[in-house]
């Protein structure tokens, strides 16, 4: 059965000591500006964060397995602080580095790896289109492939670290063929940041995540050499339907981040707040709901660092796949669904204070709706869970 080591403890309170300094006395004004503080991402890389997942050839700190609870640990404790941040090192991370480390050339990963492991440089993952969301087979963007060349053409939605000042590269699904039944044949194209015709639009007037960086791309005519191509013809979305299983765990690690930072802002504010001569924690209506999110909290964290533990146990041998594709959706679920709980309690917690933008319960009720949509809906992952009970 899966435990936290002192190790990992080490390592936690080696980003939270990160996060408080580099990140805490930054986020409102950041929050406020929509600023994406690209100078971080090289200070994170440093600490290794990015570099987690990726082997030492490639530039990376990846040794004797276990690497992704070690990344969930960090994406928890950046979340705490910050989501911005945490979805910023997950989508790095999980959605820019991984599929080129799990499908890539070995050109390709000595080529991209280096920089994206150190945080010189990001990667985003183009799945997602304005008409095409929880249907991702339902990809519009096309690529034909011309002398040598893969010449795209169509747009992407909601894509994270796309538009920073040192994006590199974004892999995009297209259609790249019929197959013989009749449904599209969907590839994964890599494209690299200042490829003529690629437009990155203006960012996102979001609801939260105000920090992270989020844009729509135009590809128009695009042209990348036909070495550009991510893994096998055809095969681009089972990657990244792979990749999203990942995806899931990590995000349910930001949830868990968000819920903790709750807990602790109400347990305090639950102390200090007077009113009619006590505490406002000396009633029961404040004190059960810290209580209940504590019990979110743990519920949170076991089912998040299990699914991580599994995903570990899966990368060696020891595993199924579908044991983590499971573990993955329901961590996501719960996870997702009980941070959007916690901030509302919070916020309530807080009274006339919650709605006031100085105080992070604000920061993190915007921007907590997110994780119920993101890496795949509620409504998908319920799907998931019961298709594995033959529903």
């Amino acid at each position: 059965m899966f435990e936290l080591t002192a190790d990992h403890e080490d390592f936690r309170r080696t980003v939270r000591d990160f996060a408080e300094a580099e990140i805490a006395p930054h986020v409102g004004e950041w929050d406020r500006e929509y600023h994406f503080p690209a100078d971080l991402i090289p200070k994170m890389g440093e600490l290794g964060l990015f570099g987690l997942v990726v082997p030492e050839e490639f530039g990376g700190h990846a040794g004797d397995g276990g690497e992704f609870t070690y990344l969930c640990l960090a994406i928890e404790e950046l979340g705490r602080v910050d989501q911005s941040m945490g979805i910023t090192l997950e989508a790095g991370v999980g959605l820019g580095i991984n599929p080129i480390l799990t499908y890539g050339t070995q050109e390709q990963k000595e080529r991209w790896l280096p920089d994206l492991a150190a945080g010189r440089a990001l990667a985003g993952f183009g799945l997602t289109e304005p008409d095409c969301g929880s249907d991702a087979s339902g990809t519009k963007t096309k690529a034909e492939l011309r002398d040598g060349e893969w010449v795209v053409n169509g747009s992407k939605a909601f894509i994270t670290n796309s538009g920073t000042p040192i994006t590199s590269v974004v892999t995009a699904t297209a259609r790249t063929g019929t197959r013989e039944n009749g449904k599209p044949e969907i590839s994964a194209i890599m494209i690299p940041s200042g490829t003529p015709g690629f437009v990155v639009e203006k960012a996102y007037d979001k609801l939260g995540w105000n920090i992270s960086d989020t844009h729509g791309l135009t590809f128009d005519d695009v042209r990348v050499p036909e070495d550009h191509l991510l893994g096998e013809r055809g095969k681009g979305y089972g990657q990244f339907l792979a990749t999203l299983d990942d995806g899931r765990i990590a995000i349910a690690a930001l949830a868990v981040g968000c819920i903790a930072r709750m807990l602790e802002e109400s347990a305090e504010y639950a102390k200090t707040r007077m009113a009619f001569g006590r505490p406002i924690g000396a009633n029961q209506g404040v004190s059960f709901q810290v209580a209940d999110m504590a019990v979110m909290l743990e519920t949170a964290r076991l089912l998040t660092y299990r699914a991580a533990w599994l995903k570990d146990e899966m990368d060696a041998g020891r595993r199924s796949l579908s044991e983590v594709k499971q573990a993955a959706s329901i961590a996501k679920l719960y996870t997702s669904e009980a941070a959007v709980t916690s901030t509302r309690m919070a916020t309530q917690i807080f009274g006339g204070n919650g709605f006031m933008e100085e105080y992070p319960v604000a920061r993190f009720y915007r921007d907590s709706k997110i994780l119920e949509i993101g890496e795949g809906t509620s409504e998908v992952q319920r799907m998931l869970i019961a298709r594995a009970f033959g529903l």
